[in-house]
């Protein structure tokens, strides 16, 4: 089974492409997978195995 997160970041202006990276390299290391970021980046699903 799956559980999904969605979040919704506000990067701001000061070294933006630094922050997202910092943000999806922290829930890959939680065991999360990015399924969807949609096009302004605000918001991020998403996903993993719940019975890890």
């Amino acid at each position: 089974m799956k559980e999904y997160k969605v979040i919704s970041k506000s990067i701001g202006f000061r070294n933006p492409t630094q922050k997202l990276e910092d943000h999806l390299n922290q829930y890959a290391r939680e065991g999360w997978q990015v399924i969807h970021i949609n096009t302004s980046m605000t918001t991020i699903v998403f996903e993993r195995e719940k019975n890890r």
